[in-house]
C-alpha cells in the first residue's frame, strides 16, 4: 500500500506536513511493504503544471493521503480515484504516517470537509 503525504519542502519522512495540500512543493510517499520512499513534485495546475492533485497521485499508485484538512471537493475528487483521505495529519510526514497508523487520523468525507475551504470557495 502507497501513504501520501503532502511536504513542504523537498520531501522525505523528516519534512513537514504541509497544510494546504494542492499548494505543496512535494508529496512524500511511503510503500508500506517495501518501506521504499519516494518524493512526487506537484506539477499540478495550482503550481502552474498540469491537471489537479488527485490525478497526479493516482498516477503514482496512491493508496491513502494523510492530510491536515481539505476542502469536500478534493475529498469528492479523491474517491473518484480510489484514494481514501484522512485529516489531522501535522509533525513531520513520519509523524503522519505513525499517527494513520495508530488510528489517530480521522477518514475524511464531505460532513467534516475544512470549513475554511467551502468558505473561501476554494476550488481544489
Amino acid at each position: 500500500m502507497k501513504v501520501c503525504v503532502p511536504s513542504m519542502e523537498k520531501g522525505g519522512l523528516d519534512d513537514a506536513v504541509g497544510q494546504h495540500f494542492g499548494m505543496v512543493t512535494t508529496y512524500t510517499v511511503l510503500d508500506t511493504e517495501t518501506k521504499d520512499v519516494i518524493v512526487v513534485e506537484n506539477t499540478s495546475e495550482h503550481r502552474g503544471g498540469v491537471g489537479m492533485p488527485p490525478e497526479l497521485l493516482s498516477k503514482a499508485g496512491v493508496d491513502i493521503m494523510l492530510c491536515g484538512g481539505l476542502g469536500g471537493k478534493a475529498v469528492t475528487m479523491f474517491e473518484n480515484y480510489g484514494i481514501e483521505v484522512f485529516i489531522g495529519a501535522q509533525g513531520t510526514v513520519q509523524d503522519a504516517i505513525n499517527a494513520w497508523e495508530a488510528g489517530k487520523l480521522s477518514m475524511a468525507t464531505n460532513e467534516n470537509a475544512c470549513n475554511e475551504h467551502r468558505q473561501h470557495g476554494h476550488q481544489h
